[in-house]
């Protein structure tokens, strides 16, 4: 096990930044980029390896990776369509720490053969696997890191709902990578709950004014949910703000929403329930037990049926000044909610870390009823 594969097992979501100037789906995505100044970008933004690509389809060259190797202490990872021993030779030469393989290109004794001659040569190998039969390959031939491509190589067409069953099929004593079709906050949120280790991002880092910005907005935590919506132009507000994930009662409540509502893609709605869940449709289930009448004062978020955060939250109508202190002492990701409001919400983020953070009442202008200006001052606050 190499840098490549250690950097990538670290307990929160991971980035590999990718550098490509061009694709051969979309065109030129930055002509003039320069290796060796967004590798070191990319580094201070956060990214726990870097991928380089080197073949000129992508307008990239071995020249490249050598340059990003100057400026970088970060794993590289050679991207390129690799058959011979000879070219991972060239690959660790040039720097790299880890090399790509296509499944697609390459058949099992094939990639055995190219496995066994990285590992001579002290590189880690990114398994590429596109559908259900090129995963079982990747397990059953030992892979290390498998990267779950959600474009098809073929059409180059792009299918994260696909690529997101993968990941959450695929074994979980590997390094798993949600690769392409990362373009916002929500789409790194899905990839993690699905249980990838780590994104790979390119076009989407490559196409942004400030790639290293935009790096580092991909992994801030926590997220922003904005809970109990009911209306359209409630849900696009929260949007323009920049919340997360997209909150609808539907229990019982004075902001309970006749159902979920549409979302935008840069969004993932959340279904709120207390005692039994629905299957509405929603990304996410937020799901309370009932107690009393009401609901018990923590709850669990759940990935279909599977439960991914735990909710912190304040006691049914009361207080309790020990919340933040008792909230720091759950491990695993935690979804924080109970009374946070613009005011107090910096001072809960720096006193728990949660992975979300959930607001609702402070956010409104009456039951179910958002006041725009509240929102976006919770967003700010929260982001």
């Amino acid at each position: 096990m190499g840098r490549f594969v250690d950097a990538l097992r670290a307990p929160s979501l991971g980035a590999i930044a990718e550098v490509k100037r061009r694709s051969p789906s979309a065109g030129d995505l930055r002509p003039d980029a320069e290796p060796a100044e967004l590798a070191r970008s990319f580094e201070l933004a956060g990214a726990a390896a870097v991928s380089i690509l080197v073949d000129e389809r992508f307008a990239g060259s071995w020249e490249d990776l050598k340059a990003a190797r100057t400026t970088s202490s970060l794993p590289l990872l050679a991207k390129g369509f690799f058959s011979t021993p000879e070219h991972l030779a060239e690959a660790r030469e040039a720097g790299a720490d880890a090399a790509l393989l296509l499944l697609r290109d390459l058949d099992d004794p094939a990639m055995l053969k190219l496995m066994a001659a990285a590992q001579e040569l002290g590189l880690d190998v990114l398994v590429e696997a596109h559908d259900e039969e090129e995963l079982h390959r990747a397990e059953t031939i030992g892979a290390e890191v498998i990267g779950l491509n959600a474009r098809d190589l073929s059409t180059f067409d792009i299918d994260r709902r696909a690529q997101l069953a993968l990941v959450a099929r695929a074994p979980r004593d590997r390094v798993v990578i949600a690769e392409s079709g990362v373009q916002n906050r929500a789409h790194a949120a899905a990839a993690e709950l699905a249980g990838a280790d780590a994104i790979l991002v390119g076009s989407a880092l490559m196409r942004a004014p400030d790639p290293a910005a935009k790096l580092a907005d991909l992994l801030r935590r926590p997220f922003v949910k904005i809970c109990g919506l009911t209306r359209a132009e409630d849900v696009a507000a929260a949007a323009d703000a920049g919340a997360d994930l997209a909150g609808f009662v539907l229990a019982e409540s004075p902001r309970r929403a006749d159902g979920p509502l549409p979302v935008p893609d840069s969004m993932l709605s959340v279904g709120v329930f207390v005692g039994e869940p629905e299957d509405v449709g929603t990304d996410l289930v937020q799901l309370y037990a009932k107690e009393n009448g009401h609901r018990s004062r923590d709850g669990v978020l759940l990935r279909s049926g599977a439960e991914v955060a735990k909710v912190l939250d304040l006691p049914w109508l009361e207080e309790d000044e020990e919340h933040l202190e008792r909230a720091t002492r759950v491990e695993g990701r935690v979804l924080l909610a109970g009374g946070l409001s613009p005011e107090n919400v910096r001072t809960a983020i720096e006193t728990v870390r949660p992975w979300a953070v959930d607001a609702s009442r402070s956010t409104e202008a009456s039951p179910g009823i958002k006041d725009h200006d509240k929102v976006r001052a919770f967003v700010e606050a929260a982001r």
